[in-house]
């Protein structure tokens, strides 16, 4: 009988040398900060160890009073950036909970538009909490758009000023898909070791605290 250790190791190694394979190639992230009044835009290019700006920049919606009319703006000009780029992935920024209802409602639906322009295409929208997105380019889950921003210039190597941080936010989201999606390091290059010690202690821990969840035969 196979040892069941082994055929994990087996499996993990396997996925982590496709995966690896995968990222040899260039990757280019779309990262999109949505919102009601203007969106902004942002793609990176990473290659090996190598972060590059392709574009940013904002889509003005404020001129559009119909709402609906909105959304197919946020639309056509996500399928535009797609078929331009070709980009590989999508992330775009979660909203972040308010007082008011109907703002709140408004952003949901201009997100859920970029989230199905993507899916039309074959990519999946993975989101990220603005707190995350400040933590990964910064170290600082409370940092402000500017020190984000000087962290970018850092990174992608850039000099000019903003004009939008709309913009700036959207680099700042496909950063952090890129930081958050990069592989780690392998400690060892043996198989995998799985604390049996520790399964059981949890298990047991389980037990003891949810003898209701015991089922007596």
């Amino acid at each position: 009988m196979a040892n069941p250790t082994n055929a994990l190791s087996h499996i993990l190694v396997l996925l982590f040398k496709s995966t690896f394979l995968l990222q040899q190639n260039p990757q280019i992230i779309l990262g999109i900060d949505p919102g009601t009044l203007v969106m902004g835009y942002g793609l990176i290019r990473v290659d090996k160890n190598s972060i590059s700006l392709l574009e940013m920049g904002v889509l003005q919606l404020a001129k559009r009073q119909d709402h609906a009319e909105r959304l197919e703006m946020i639309f056509r000009k996500m399928e535009m950036l797609i078929k331009t780029h070709q980009p590989s992935s999508v992330a775009i920024e979660a909203p972040f909970f308010g007082k008011n209802v109907q703002s709140m409602l408004k952003l949901g639906r201009a997100q859920g538009v970029a989230i199905a322009a993507a899916m039309m295409h074959g990519l999946a929208a993975q989101e990220y909490a603005p707190r995350k997105i400040k933590q990964s380019i910064t170290g600082k889950g409370n940092a402000t758009k500017e020190q984000v921003w000087q962290m970018l210039q850092h990174t992608l190597k850039l000099e000019e000023d903003p004009r939008f941080f709309d913009a700036t936010d959207a680099v700042a989201v496909a950063l952090c898909h890129h930081y958050q999606n990069r592989l780690p390091t392998p400690k060892t290059e043996g198989p995998t070791r799985i604390s049996t010690a520790k399964t059981r202690n949890s298990w047991e821990t389980f037990l003891s605290e949810n003898p209701q969840r015991i089922r007596k035969s």
